[in-house]
């Protein structure tokens, strides 16, 4: 996993690296407040919450410094993660490949 957010490639990056953790995210929530649906427990600890958090407060910034949407671009990376973007049209965000 990245260690600090960057640039808006790690933006993306980030993003995906939750998608595949099996979150189904918003920016604005506090990774604190994540539960998984099966267990009923916390999906992460204090401590991977604080990180996750920071990471997204990160994004919020590089995103804000970059003149990119950040929830645009977070939504295109979940939809084309998951094979939504089939099903769900895309916003026009940044994030391309």
């Amino acid at each position: 996993m990245l260690k600090k957010i960057e640039t808006t490639k790690d933006v993306v990056a980030f993003a995906k690296q939750l998608i595949k953790e099996g979150v189904n995210f918003h920016p604005d929530d506090d990774f604190k407040n994540y539960i998984n649906l099966e267990t009923d427990e916390p999906t992460y600890s204090n401590e991977e919450a604080k990180f996750r958090n920071e990471m997204m407060n990160q994004c919020f910034a590089v995103c804000e410094k970059n003149g990119v949407d950040i929830y645009d671009t977070m939504s295109e990376v979940a939809l084309k993660e998951t094979g939504l973007d089939k099903f769900i049209p895309l916003p026009s965000a940044a994030y391309s490949e």
